[in-house]
């Protein structure tokens, strides 16, 4: 039974302004409580406040109806009409709570925090796993949310490398990178093992992802840094054979598309930012912790070998029924 979100006046909720003016990571871990809002508000027309580059996404999400730009919390958020419901779904407050009430909503679904002042949500759990923690705070309003709901339908776009093993070197951190030398170790040994290799970058990666393209002897044709869109990187990662990155954005893509993986986590645990627990996902982690803003790659993500990383790879690949 859908649960209805109650207006100023009583009546059902017409509109929803739902904020996570955050990463491509971010969206797509908040997919179950945006389709528990979905579920529980039907009738409602829900905007997502968050980058517009993020718009396709979203939508496919089947959750949000359209895409208000935003990015990040320094600026206003634009004008959004009369907003029924306004939902917290970017951090703790107070900045996040406070843009959401200057929009004047009928009601605001967030964490408590007295500095907004906003003392009616859950408490924030610091420990908590991204998933599991927007999906307790739209479940303490009343909408039944589901942690394993994170997959995505198939991206209309086409692939530009059907069938590759695509190796992304980048993150948004030095903290979170693996050494280009590594990654260029994995993508040359699966090369020399018969897979088509491909490397992908984000803004401001194409110089790494280059790097690790002639380091493994790939080819230029290979580098498919800056040439890759949101909606191509999609297509790309759903039907991959395999993904090889960091903790970063494309590793929720492979999970959105159950695509095969190895992912190196550090200096954040996979416990808050990592993948279901399914076979398809191989997660490296050293069990050291760190400052994931770091400007120098975090210790423990350099106890993770190059072969370790081509033997988890080798395992996935070589598991049936991908």
């Amino acid at each position: 039974m859908a649960v209805t979100a109650a207006s100023p006046a009583g009546g059902a909720a017409r509109r929803a302004l739902v904020l996570r003016a955050l990463g491509l990571g971010d969206l797509l871990t908040a997919v179950p409580a945006l389709r528990a809002l979905r579920r529980g508000m039907p009738e409602a027309r829900i905007t997502l406040a968050a980058p517009p580059v993020l718009a396709p996404l979203a939508r496919a999400t089947g959750a949000v109806d359209d895409v208000l730009p935003a990015d990040g919390l320094e600026a206003p958020l634009p004008p959004a009409g009369p907003v029924d419901v306004a939902v917290n779904l970017h951090g703790r407050g107070p900045q996040s709570h406070r843009l959401l009430a200057a929009l004047e909503p009928g009601r605001l679904l967030a964490f408590a925090c007295p500095g907004a002042p906003h003392s009616g949500g859950p408490a924030w759990d610091p420990g908590e796993h991204e998933v599991a923690r927007w999906c307790r705070l739209v479940a303490a309003y009343g909408f039944d949310a589901d942690p394993a709901d994170l997959g995505l339908p198939a991206p209309a776009a086409a692939s530009p490398a059907p069938g590759a093993v695509v190796v992304h070197p980048g993150a948004a951190f030095p903290a979170r990178r693996w050494p280009p030398e590594r990654f260029a170790a994995v993508a040359a040994a699966l090369r020399d093992g018969g897979e088509h290799v491909v490397v992908t970058g984000g803004p401001g990666e194409a110089g790494l992802a280059h790097r690790v393209a002639e380091l493994a002897g790939l080819g230029r044709a290979a580098d498919l840094s800056g040439r890759t869109p949101l909606p191509e990187l999609a297509a790309l990662v759903a039907q991959a054979r395999l993904v090889v990155c960091g903790d970063t954005g494309v590793a929720h893509l492979a999970t959105a598309y159950r695509t095969p993986s190895v992912l190196l986590f550090g200096p954040t645990p996979p416990d808050r930012w990592g993948p279901p627990d399914r076979a398809e996902h191989r997660v490296l982690w050293a069990g050291r912790r760190g400052d994931p803003h770091g400007r120098e790659p975090c210790p423990g993500l350099l106890e993770i070998t190059a072969d370790q990383a081509v033997e988890a790879a080798g395992r996935a690949l070589a598991r049936p029924n991908r």
